[in-house]
């Protein structure tokens, strides 16, 4: 085994056994430090000569399918990758750094997708989302930042979905994440010319019951998911945004119509992760989620923002929860 394969072994085992969910490269002149993501926290692992790390990002570059040769671009790639058995699909970025390039690696298992049970830590939460996914049409919006379980709570929805009902689904994507069973997926490859809008446009043609746009970027793509949810079918979709009255203002901010808003809004729900303790240890992060009802959706949008917020359980309210449970630790909350 080539040494920059066996350090590559070496670091996948530890992070998967600690549970890790990203690994970042961070290249300095005399070391490179490599940093864990951990239940939410950065984690210092260790350091690695330059030379080490040359050889590393060069070998996952290859093996991912990257320009070798440019530096100077950022760049993505996909690389599979199985341990003890297990199967994990790699999602490996570049970014150019001070006449370096810094590399993050995003760990996906792939051999099983939670099921919505597993993933939230108060059950009348669950109740409402199912509540939801029981209508023919409409848009359904999970926002948050980056690594709060977004995707994976579209998969769990989708698995349920799927499960309950032979709906035909079709999902839309950047990057594929898992492979699921019994649904459409369609890798969004704006070199090849399949963007959102596009793909958008060829799956309505495939007569779907259900889809899945893994994430509204920008106010093209708003309009046609509101536009898709407004002819008859149930659309998924995430976004960017701190708080889900923040979503209703982005939406409008895209150019989005408060009639079409109101009409088309099944419920947004805003996603944040908890580390749940048990017998002293983090036992695993469950969501919690701020949700945005039809009725609250339409009050916030006839400026009676006040009134809706009222009815809002916050994360401060569910943190505090949580906390008065013994769910989570005071740092946490």
């Amino acid at each position: 085994m080539n040494p920059a394969k066996s350090l590559s072994v070496k670091l996948l085992e530890s992070a998967c056994q600690m549970q890790a969910t990203d690994i970042h490269f961070y290249p300095f002149i005399q070391e490179t430090k490599v940093f864990y993501r951990i239940h939410g926290k950065r984690i210092y692992y260790q350091s690695i000569s330059p030379q080490q790390y040359e050889l590393l990002l060069t070998y996952y570059k290859f093996t991912s399918g990257m320009d070798i040769g440019e530096t100077r671009k950022p760049q993505n790639g996909m690389l599979p990758y199985q341990i003890n058995s297990q199967n994990y699909s790699l999602r490996l970025s570049t970014l150019p750094v001070n006449q370096n390039e810094s590399l993050a690696v995003r760990i996906l298992p792939q051999d099983e997708t939670s099921s919505l049970s597993e993933l939230f830590l108060f059950p009348y939460q669950l109740k409402q989302l199912k509540q939801w996914i029981r209508e023919r049409a409409g848009l359904i919006l999970l926002t948050g930042p980056t690594g709060v379980g977004k995707t994976t709570t579209l998969y769990a929805l989708l698995k349920s979905v799927i499960k309950e009902s032979r709906y035909q689904t079709i999902t839309l994507e950047d990057p594929i994440e898992k492979n699921l069973q019994d649904i459409l997926q369609v890798q969004i490859n704006e070199k090849a010319g399949i963007s959102y809008h596009t793909g958008l446009k060829a799956a309505l043609r495939h007569d779907p019951d259900i889809i899945m746009v893994g994430e509204i970027r920008d106010a093209y793509t708003a309009e046609f998911a509101f536009d898709a949810s407004l002819t008859g079918h149930l659309v998924l979709s995430t976004m960017h945004a701190n708080d889900t009255v923040g979503t209703l203002y982005r939406l409008l901010e895209m150019g989005l119509n408060k009639t079409d808003l109101g009409q088309t809004l099944i419920g947004v729900a805003s996603l944040r992760l908890l580390p749940v303790h048990i017998n002293k240890q983090i036992n695993r992060r469950y969501a919690i989620m701020e949700m945005l009802n039809r009725d609250q959706i339409l009050l916030t949008l006839a400026g009676r923002e006040h009134e809706a917020k009222k009815t809002i359980y916050s994360f401060h309210h569910l943190r505090k929860k949580a906390y008065a449970y013994g769910f989570i630790k005071e740092e946490d909350f």
